[in-house]
């Protein structure tokens, strides 16, 4: 078994909890309109490797995890490669590596996932339907089963929501989002995510056109001042 691999951050600090490795899998059913991975959506043969290469790799960084930091798989969407993630997060829980996942929730089959995985990141596209599809090209129903099976089973959780100018950069949303959190249990973590173009370059370089060319970054202090109303 191999897995199909994107690029591995060592020392990360902003993926989860402490200090981590990240490991970027390629893969993922969504086109999301902000997304600065694109490299990562379809599988190549750019990087392969076993699961006990990747875990022996990962093992080598333990003196920097300290009591919080371990492993992050994300991507692309992580639960694309089931079994290959599945057969990784065994390894990393039988070498006592703290495991967290970064994902969308829009793949099935990620219940055997879960047992090995100790703090899931659940990436906000969208609150709706409507405008879950706009934003990824699917629907909101898979994500959403995700995030219901993940309450269901007390799985710890941080939520990540993008900020875009124009789309969600308003006080209504906000709210809105503030509501859909609330009744949400085991969330450790909220964040608000600037959107940034650090990977406009990328959809040049692989000839696929930018569906938001000419919005601007987020302006960071605006994204402060929603995330205070959030809080509030």
């Amino acid at each position: 078994m191999v897995g199909h691999i994107d690029s591995i951050e060592t020392l990360g600090l902003v993926d989860g909890p402490g200090i981590r490795v990240v490991v970027f899998l390629q893969g993922c059913p969504l086109r999301c309109l902000f997304c600065h991975n694109p490299e990562t959506w379809t599988l190549n043969d750019k990087f392969l490797i076993t699961p006990e290469e990747l875990v022996r790799h990962i093992y080598k960084y333990r003196n920097y995890f300290g009591t919080d930091g371990g492993v992050t798989f994300s991507g692309g969407e992580p639960l694309f490669q089931h079994d290959f993630l599945l057969e990784c997060l065994k390894l990393c829980k039988k070498m006592g590596i703290n495991t967290c996942l970064d994902t969308s929730g829009s793949c099935t089959g990620y219940e055997d996932i879960l047992k090995y995985v100790d703090l899931v990141i659940w990436d906000v596209k969208a609150l709706e339907n409507d405008a879950y599809h706009k934003m990824t090209g699917q629907d909101i129903n898979v994500s959403l089963d995700f995030l219901k099976y993940c309450q269901d089973n007390g799985v710890k959780m941080w939520i990540r929501q993008v900020i875009v100018p124009g789309i969600n950069d308003n006080v209504l949303y906000i709210n809105n989002l503030k509501e859909f959190i609330k009744p949400l249990k085991n969330i450790l973590k909220v964040e608000l995510l600037p959107y940034h173009l650090l990977g406009v370059s990328k959809y040049k370089q692989l000839g696929i056109p930018y569906r938001l060319d000419g919005v601007p970054a987020m302006d960071k202090s605006k994204c402060d001042e929603l995330y205070k109303v959030l809080m509030s």
